[in-house]
């Protein structure tokens, strides 16, 4: 996750309020489950962790095989990530597409119960111009495998927004986007967006509260644009999104939150008490969607557990609901 770069950019775009949600329940919140530590449980406890807490869906970042067999018959809703590594590759060649979804689809589902596929996660620089020749490339391989159930897209970060302040202002900031979401909408697929409050918080902590990052009771905030009211950051952000797909001409793609959360320690405003109000907000929260657009929401939390091999900013490595030994961090419900 590229994030320090978000917050510099939404920073200036996003002002100060809040107001509790109301819990309802979504049916639908998956956990995103990294896996660099070099002390985390088997891939079949961690599945097990997450049949008995309730959560029923998974992202994972690769074609992790052990991952994969030990989903199978669970049921839950798995966005599979190719990988950044091999976006190059997928691109150029169909018959390397071809051979992806033979090697890490076909022999997984249905038993795997794979719903999405992430074509890159946050992808960056060049390499985007690799996104949609990719995404072309995979839904034809599914197709013609008789997998074409499973909906193909990409995972993106805030900063693809331009002017997300106020929501109806929301724009992509490049062509390609526009490209990739028109094509969305020509296959059903939906968008998968990393939506991250904490990181515009710590940016900017002097006009965004804190109450206002993490669903807790506050002021409101009016989008005279659109005259829609906002008790918080995280619908913000999404109905910028939002407005973007309707201003590149793709007004009916839906939105998955394929990352959020907020860490419990290692930086500003990072602490125990911070996560828990904000994943339990969200959790609460999704159910009704945003101001822009009502109903559940597919929700991915970021991430299972603190990985302590995790590169860059200290919170990076304490993004976990759980520790290593399967301990919660925090108390979280998840239903």
């Amino acid at each position: 996750m590229a994030r320090q770069q978000v917050a510099s950019m939404l920073a200036v775009a996003l002002i100060l309020g809040a107001f509790a949600s109301i819990p309802t329940t979504v049916q639908s919140i998956g956990v995103c489950y990294g896996v660099l530590g070099n002390n985390l449980p088997s891939r079949s406890d961690v599945v097990q962790l997450y049949r008995s807490r309730g959560i029923n869906g998974m992202r994972i970042y690769f074609p992790d095989r052990q991952a994969l067999d030990a989903l199978r018959g669970s049921g839950m809703a798995l966005i599979l990530d190719t990988g950044n590594d091999v976006l190059g590759q997928l691109a150029s060649s169909p018959s390397s597409a071809a051979s992806w979804v033979q090697n890490n689809v076909r022999p997984y589902y249905p038993a795997v119960n794979i719903k999405y596929i992430a074509v890159g996660n946050e992808v960056a620089g060049s390499a985007t111009q690799s996104i949609l020749p990719a995404m072309r490339n995979l839904n034809a391989a599914l197709a013609a495998a008789g997998l074409g159930s499973i909906k193909v897209s990409t995972s993106v970060q805030s900063n693809v927004i331009a002017n997300s302040f106020p929501p109806s202002s929301g724009v992509f900031a490049q062509g390609y986007m526009v490209e990739i979401a028109r094509y969305l909408a020509s296959t059903g697929a939906p968008l998968l967006a990393n939506v991250y409050p904490y990181f515009a918080y710590r940016g900017n902590p002097r006009d965004i509260s804190l109450g206002y990052a993490t669903f807790q009771p506050g002021t409101t905030v009016r989008d005279g644009g659109n005259g829609l009211t906002y008790t918080n950051l995280f619908d913000a952000m999404v109905d910028a999104t939002v407005a973007a797909l309707e201003k590149a001409g793709a007004p009916n793609v839906r939105i998955v939150i394929s990352e959020s959360g907020w860490p419990s320690a290692g930086g500003f405003g990072a602490s125990v008490e911070n996560a828990r109000n904000y994943n339990q907000g969200l959790i609460d929260h999704v159910g009704r969607g945003t101001p822009k657009r009502s109903g559940a929401m597919e929700t991915f939390i970021f991430a299972m557990f603190n990985e302590n091999q995790k590169s860059g900013d200290p919170t990076e490595r304490n993004f976990g609901l759980f520790y290593p030994n399967k301990q919660p961090v925090y108390s979280i419900r998840f239903q």
